[in-house]
Parts: structure tokens; sequence; C-alpha cells
């Protein structure tokens, strides 16, 4: 569980960041409305996952299964905007620890 802990602070840390720190300095595509509301997102659920586990509740299970779905957009997403490595990156990790979470 810890290490699906890790893997969910560590992308959302990336997506906050990246959607505040690279994306709205860059323009474009990097600041399309639905691109940007899924990172946000993403962000979000990764950190309720996150929450949910160390707070013991079995009902993490729930959000795992969002946060995965969730994770596996905003990958997407990012690859098609470009530039974005390091998110696609830690959402696919992310995606990957908490379908194993919600198993």
């Amino acid at each position: 569980m810890q290490d699906c802990i890790d893997a969910c602070l560590r992308c959302y840390q990336t997506c906050l960041g990246m959607a505040s720190n690279h994306c709205l300095p860059a323009g474009g595509k990097h600041v399309e409305p639905e691109h940007v509301r899924l990172m946000l997102a993403c962000a979000e659920i990764c950190r309720t996952s996150a929450h949910l586990m160390l707070l013991g509740l079995p009902e993490h299970r729930h959000t795992c299964r969002a946060c995965a779905e969730v994770c596996e957009a905003c990958a997407t997403s990012c690859a098609a905007v470009g530039d974005m490595q390091d998110c696609v990156t830690e959402c696919r990790a992310c995606a990957a620890h908490c379908r194993s979470m919600a198993a």
C-alpha cells in the first residue's frame, strides 16, 4: 500500500506543479480548458486516494479505481499536448499502482 500512496503523492505533486508552472506559462494547447481541468482532477483524485489509504479505510479501493481511470486519461492528454513527459510517466505509474490496489 505504501508504494501506491507514494505514487499517488508523486502524481499529485507532478500534475499540480506542471499545470501551474509549466502549462500556464506555455499557453496554447497546454491551457486548453479540457486539458487543465483533467490535470487538476488528476491531482485531486491522487491526493484523495492517498488520503484514504493513509486513513486505512477499505473504501480506498473505490477511489483507487477512479484514480487509475483519471490518471490514464491525464497521461493520454499530456502525451497529446506534448512536452509533458514527467506528467505522462507519473500518471501511468500511479494508474498501475492504483489498479493493483483496486483489485
